[in-house]
Parts: structure tokens; C-alpha cells; sequence
């Protein structure tokens, strides 16, 4: 890959931390203003590399890498960069918490209105959304995992009642933030031949049958999810269904709601977090609310979660009830998307959803689950090279790798960007809010990069990571050239000029989803290389021929020739050794070992032969 995430992770810390302190103190303003989702975006641009990367971390002073260091310097040395974090971490977790200490999970900025011309009511900001739930799950274990680890090496005693203090903040936020998405999740039934119905069916239907084969061959498929979700969904969900799951001829869809759903029950047992609010939402899923849970939940399950115990007995007791959601919603979209034994619905673009809008961005947003599936399922190349196939046409429509031109109108994707209303957020005389998707290159190249480092096949996975470095040369290009937030994210007119150019205060959430691409490339690049079948039995038949040869050579005599010759065939000896033991992981360099043994060994065949023909 062109992009080279630890370089371009350490700019991005230094951009972000000289765009931050003001007279010696953290500022939190962002472009689109200061409210519980971009704040917590504007500290993971930092917590997530230092969480996902083990080259990043930031929590013993004695561990961390000069770079990272200098990276952060504005906030002081290697000692003080992790309590100056305990103290900005703390400072978020105390301004988004009520007076009496319940967590708030507002929307606030980032919502609009459906009429620009009608001002938001100050009730109607302060919604809950599940973004916010979302991203404080990310945020929480990210610093509770920080706190671990960082309490180990300190020795002050003040020091340790802030971490102990923040350690508290984030377990209570992180608590609230799973009972919210319990109440968020969303089940909308709907009659086959509804608008919802009709609209499913059209969907995937990708081969002419007629409906009623389709809708049996649906009950079918999900027969599984149905049983699932009418029989073991009950803490803090349900609402609105009225037993219609009941009935097994009726369609369905599941995922989360963009907030806490209207006449969602209470979570018993947590009083002491304060009271559960009212929910609002109506009571059906949004995708781009349900992709972000689910990787929300994905984290509660993460080997860095369960290694260092991040969770207590009441959070692993609702993370159980979490997982079931997301084992119910993975199945559920994964099969829509790919219904069918000939073209998935999923590649039939633009993705329309069951109101019937339809949009590219809906279509990277059904991927993006399905990349979550294939990775559970461990799915072959053939599956992922399909949803790769899907990520190239979508550059390649939404003018990410391909030139756009004047009055373009797909170049709206990136600015202003795709918004959906959200059912349920009207008042007696305001109309609904809006939320707005700008973040469609970032999400691209994310999916991509994941399925490229799923790939077996050296070829397929290289023509990804080739996808991938256009898209990141198309980001690369929109960053802030100028003003506080210079090096992060961003300017999309210098990629699309006949947008209006933006303001140069960094977007948070723009730029922690190039952030997320970067630790998402550092993980691929982290593991083992890819294994060609053709590389690995080349390497078998040289590996195999040599070992005869060196046999050979030892039978010889050569063992009892002179030191220089003992010594080398001792380093042959080694090589061959080394091979044997990488040859699986590594068939490549094991290869090169062995080819410099069999060149050594002619060269002793082609002497004896020179002293032969001599005598």
C-alpha cells in the first residue's frame, strides 16, 4: 500500500494537538461545532491508534516510541502526556454529564433541520442518538484499557484517585451507552404486499421470480433470525411489534433505530446511572445507525477487551445481550444482501431501502455489514473478490478515482453530503431533524483495505490494495492545507472545484474516519503475509532438492573437510533450519534462503569438479 499508516498517524497526532491547545489548554471547538459525539471523535483521532496499535501506546511513560513522543510533545514529555490525558479524558466524561451525573448522549450540532428556515428547539437537540451511544462505547474502553495500564506505573497517590476517578467516569458512560443501544435496537414488521413489503421484495429479487416465491424463499432464509428475535430479544427491546412476530407471514427488518425507541422499556437494575430517558424514535432501523453499533458491539468482544477485563459482571451481562443483536442483525442483512444463487441484490446499485430511497451510500453501508459477515464466516476469496468488485464500481460512481465534471451531481455525495430524516424527532410545530453523511471516501477505502488483508489470493488481494491507494490519494488530497487544522481533514474543493471552499477548523468527524482507516491498515499490514499455493509448493520442491543436496554434500565428507569448509556448511545448516521453520508463514523469504544454499552447494559441486578435471 501506498499509504504508510505509522507516518501518516504520527502527522495526524501532531496536527491534532497543535490544533487543540490554546494558551496551554485543550479546546474542543470542531467545524461543526462542540457536542457529545464530535468531542468524542476529537479525543479517538488520539485514543484509538494508542488502543489498536500496540507501536502507539501512550500508557507507560517508559514504553513510548520517540516519534510518538515528538508527535505529542505540545502536551509535554513522555511523563506528561499520559496525565495530561487522564485530565482532558475526564474533562469530556464531566462536560457530558448532567448535575446529577447521568451521562448525556445528545446529538446536539450535528443534527438539522428538515427547513432551514425554522430553528431546532433546545429539547429537540438534547435528543439522545446512537451515534453518541456508539462512539462512547469505542471511547471508554479505549480509556478504561488506557487506565489499566497506566495505574501499573504510577506512584503518586493523587495521580492515582485521577485515574481511579476517570477510570469510574468511564465505566458509568460506558454502562449508559450499552442500555441506550438495548432500547435503540428496532424491529419493524410489515405485510408482504405493504409499501415496506413490496419494496423488500423488489430489492432482492435479482432473478424475475414471481414475489411468492421470493417472500418463501425470505421466510426461509431467515426463519433462523425470526425465532431469534421473537423468542430471546426482551431486555430493553420490543417495543412497538405487538406480538405481530408472531405471525410467520409477515416480513420483517432489524438493526437500530437512529436513537432510543418510542415506548422502549427500561433496563431494570441501574439506578444508580440515573433516570432512563423516554424514548422518541420510531421503531425501525436506519443503516447507517445500525453499521455503527455493530462495530460499537464489535469492540465490546475485542481480544483487547476480554485480555484486559475491561468489562464488569453488569456490562458483560448486557454485552451478552448486545452480541445476540448483533448476531440477529448480521444475519438478517448479510442475507438480503447476498439473496439468491445469481446476482446479489447487493450489487444491484444504487441499495434501496424498504421507504424507498435509494443511494450509493446506502449501498457502501450494506457492504460494510457484509464485510463484517464474511470476516465471522471466514468466507473464500471468491465471496470477498464480489464485495470488492462492489467497493471499485462504487469509486468509480461516486467520482473518488475517476475525474468528476462541472454541475456533476454525484459530487453532492461529498458536500454537502446524503442526509436521511429521523422519524419520530418532530414537535407540535417544528418539523423533523436531519442527519448528514459527508464521510463516504473514508468509509470506501476502510471496507476496502479490511477485505483486501481478508484476501488469500495474492493477485486479487493486490488489485484491492490498489483500489485502496486511490482512494487514499483522493484523501490525501483533500486535506487542510492551511489554518488550525492544517494536515487533518477536510477540504473536499481541492478535490472537487466547483464546491465552495470550507472553513480550515478540522472536521473530527471526518478525520477519525481517516484515522480509523489508518489503524485498520496498520492491523492488515501487522499480519502474517498473504500464502500463495503456487509460491508455497515452489518452495516445497526448492526446499526439498536442497535438503537432498546438503545430505549429499555431508556423505561426501565435506563435514570433515577444513575449518572454512566445516563453517560453511554449518551456515547452510542454519539457512535450512530457518527455512524449514518460516516455510509455511513466509514461502517467499524461505524461498530466498534456500536458493542462496543451492547456489553455495553448486559452488562446492563445481569445485570438486574444477580439482577433478585438474588432477
Amino acid at each position: 500500500m501506498k499509504v504508510q499508516p505509522r507516518q501518516q498517524i504520527v502527522e495526524i497526532w501532531r496536527s491534532t494537538v497543535r490544533s487543540s491547545i490554546a494558551d496551554g489548554q485543550w479546546t474542543w471547538l470542531g467545524r461543526d461545532g462542540s457536542n457529545s459525539i464530535s468531542d468524542a471523535e476529537h479525543l479517538l483521532c488520539i485514543m484509538s491508534p494508542a488502543a489498536g496499535i500496540p507501536t502507539f501506546r501512550i500508557d507507560d511513560p517508559d514504553q513510548m516510541a520517540d516519534d510518538v513522543v515528538d508527535a505529542l510533545s505540545a502536551l509535554g514529555d513522555n511523563v506528561e502526556i499520559p496525565r495530561r490525558l487522564v485530565r482532558i479524558l475526564t474533562e469530556y466524561l464531566v462536560r457530558y454529564s448532567a448535575e446529577d451525573g447521568t451521562p448525556i448522549f445528545s446529538g446536539g450540532s450535528y443534527f438539522r433541520s428538515s427547513d432551514q428556515s425554522v430553528e431546532m428547539s433546545e429539547s429537540q437537540r438534547s435528543l439522545d442518538v446512537v451515534d453518541s451511544f456508539a462512539i462512547s462505547v469505542t471511547l471508554t474502553l479505549a480509556t478504561i484499557g488506557f487506565t489499566r495500564v497506566f495505574r501499573n506505573v504510577v506512584k503518586r497517590a493523587d495521580l492515582h484517585h485521577e485515574i481511579d476517578e476517570l477510570e469510574r467516569l468511564s465505566s458509568k458512560r460506558l454502562t449508559a451507552a450499552m442500555i441506550g443501544m438495548l432500547r435503540s435496537f428496532a424491529v419493524n414488521v410489515f405485510e408482504t404486499e405493504s409499501t415496506f413489503g413490496r419494496a423488500l421484495v423488489e430489492t432482492v429479487n435479482q432473478s424475475g421470480q414471481p414475489s411468492r416465491v421470493i417472500v418463501d424463499g425470505l421466510r426461509n432464509e431467515l426463519r433462523e433470525v425470526h425465532a431469534g428475535l421473537r423468542d430471546e430479544v426482551t431486555i430493553g427491546s420490543g417495543a412497538g411489534t405487538g406480538g405481530r412476530l408472531e405471525n410467520p407471514n409477515l416480513l420483517f427488518e432489524c438493526g437500530w433505530s437512529w436513537g432510543i425507541v418510542k415506548e422502549a422499556p427500561k433496563v431494570v437494575g441501574f439506578d444508580n446511572l440515573g433516570p432512563q430517558r423516554a424514548g422518541v424514535a420510531e421503531n425501525a432501523p436506519y443503516l447507517y445507525f445500525t453499521v455503527v453499533a455493530l462495530e460499537a458491539i464489535e469492540a465490546l468482544f475485542a481480544e483487547r477487551t476480554r485480555l484486559l477485563g475491561l468489562l464488569d459482571e453488569d456490562q458483560l451481562r448486557l454485552a451478552q445481550s448486545l452480541q445476540l443483536r448483533w448476531d440477529l442483525t448480521q444475519k438478517y442483512w448479510s442475507t438480503i444482501a447476498r439473496f439468491g444463487n445469481e446476482r446479489w441484490p447487493l450489487e444491484d446499485l444504487p441499495w434501496r431501502t424498504t421507504d424507498g430511497v435509494e443511494s450509493d451510500y446506502f449501498s457502501l453501508l450494506v457492504t460494510s455489514i457484509s464485510v463484517q459477515d464474511l470476516v465471522t464466516r471466514r468466507a473464500p476469496d471468491e465471496a470477498l473478490s464480489r464485495v470488492g468488485r462492489v467497493l471499485a464500481e462504487l469509486a468509480g460512481r461516486n467520482r473518488i478515482n475517476r475525474r468528476s465534471f462541472p454541475n456533476d451531481p454525484v459530487v453532492s455525495t461529498h458536500h454537502p453530503g446524503f442526509d436521511i430524516a429521523l422519524g419520530g424527532s418532530e414537535e407540535d410545530d417544528l418539523p423533523k431533524l436531519r442527519w448528514v453523511f459527508t464521510d463516504f471516501s473514508p468509509v470506501l477505502l476502510r471496507r476496502t483495505i479490511r477485505i483486501a488483508g481478508l484476501l488469500r489470493d495474492p493477485g486479487l488481494r493486490q488489485q484491492l490494495l490498489g483500489l485502496a491507494d486511490e482512494v487514499w490519494a483522493h484523501l490525501e488530497h483533500r486535506r487542510l492545507g492551511d489554518g488550525r487544522g492544517r494536515d487533518l481533514w477536510d477540504q473536499p474543493a481541492n478535490e472537487y472545484p466547483q464546491l465552495p471552499r470550507l472553513e480550515s477548523t478540522p472536521s473530527w468527524s471526518y478525520t477519525k474516519r481517516v484515522v480509523d482507516c489508518l489503524v485498520t491498515a496498520a492491523q492488515v499490514v501487522g499480519d502474517p503475509p498473504v500464502r500463495g499455493q503456487r509460491l508455497t509448493e515452489y518452495t516445497d520442491d526448492l526446499l526439498a532438492e536442497a535438503e537432498h543436496l546438503f545430505d549429499q554434500e555431508l556423505l561426501g565428507g565435506s563435514s570433515e573437510a577444513g575449518p572454512a569448509i566445516r563453517s560453511e556448511i554449518s551456515a547452510l545448516r542454519q539457512k535450512l533450519e530457518r527455512a524449514r521453520r518460516i516455510q509455511r508463514d513466509r514461502p517467499g523469504s524461505a524461498g530466498v534462503l534456500v536458493s542462496e544454499v543451492l547456489s553455495a552447494l553448486d559452488s562446492l559441486a563445481a569445485a570438486r569438479e574444477d580439482v577433478s578435471g585438474a588432477s
